[in-house]
């Protein structure tokens, strides 16, 4: 290499650590999936990698057996890109991460998102030997599982909620305790179950439990409001019926008064009636 070719390189890498250097350390990027990281068999899914205004690259990778591969890449000045991922299968199923760049220099890696596809086996069933009414303080217990998959690996999620609370491992079967349970409890309730050498290929959902949690403490002091009100209805008629009798006793006089009136002579009828 020619002595002036060694300057020139030299002088470029010194640009590049004085532009890093002002630069700073990047904020760290954040990833996402919309409408959810759960996606059933086939169905779309799109996930936003979150960067700065200046950057002008992203970039979406996916973790495979410890190494990383892009997968796509977005050009443009942009504080949000989005990666759309058609149909998810057992290809697409996995952990994902992103980064961008400013300039010369490259962010560090997001957090891992991991995306799971359901439906490649059967649903399991989800039951509880107790009833499904409870009171707070209470524990139930659920089961999950599968009678014709040999499932290891099981899940238990309540609707509405983004967090997947509770894992559980069996062979065939998981048992999951909740409790002691409160008002926030009540819901419906589902399950999911894998084999431990695919995580991110879920079966399909199970059938929905709902699980009512009542505060009959509550419910006591309503109905013993309504008692109270009831009396005091029935005291309020009685009430009234007695002034009712009485203001009619008034009106209408006693025969025993009547009786005590002056007949009218047949003379003083016939000069009232000239």
């Amino acid at each position: 290499m020619a002595p002036r070719d060694t300057t020139l390189l030299y002088f470029l890498f010194c640009l590049i650590q004085k532009i890093q250097a002002q630069e700073g350390e990047l904020p760290i990027p954040k990833i996402s999936a919309v409408p959810s990281s759960v996606i059933p068999w086939n169905e779309s899914v799109k996930i936003q990698c979150f960067g700065i205004p200046e950057s002008y690259l992203y970039q979406l990778e996916i973790l495979k057996n410890s190494t990383s591969t892009v997968v796509e890449e977005r050009w443009g000045f942009q504080k949000v890109a989005e990666f759309i991922i058609k149909r998810m299968d057992t290809n697409t199923a996995g952990r994902y991460q992103c980064q961008y760049r400013k300039t010369v220099s490259w962010s560090k890696h997001s957090e891992a998102l991991e995306l799971v596809v359901t439906g490649l086996y059967e649903k399991p069933f989800l039951s509880t030997d107790q009833g499904l009414v409870m009171m707070p303080g209470q524990n139930i217990s659920l089961q999950c599982g599968s009678a014709h998959i040999p499932l290891d690996r099981f899940l238990l999620t309540k609707e509405g909620e983004a967090s997947l609370p509770q894992h559980q491992n069996g062979e065939h079967q998981g048992n999951f305790i909740l409790g002691p349970v409160n008002l926030s409890f009540s819901g419906n309730y589902r399950c999911y179950g894998w084999h431990s050498g695919s995580p991110y290929v879920w079966s399909a959902p199970s059938d929905a439990l709902e699980l009512v949690v009542t505060d009959t403490m509550n419910q006591g002091y309503t109905v013993e409001n309504l008692i109270r009100m009831g009396v005091a209805g029935l005291i309020l008629v009685a009430l009234l019926a007695i002034l009712a009798e009485s203001w009619h006793s008034h009106k209408v006089p006693n025969k025993a008064h009547l009786e005590d009136l002056p007949e009218l002579t047949s003379n003083t009828q016939k000069y009232q009636t000239e």
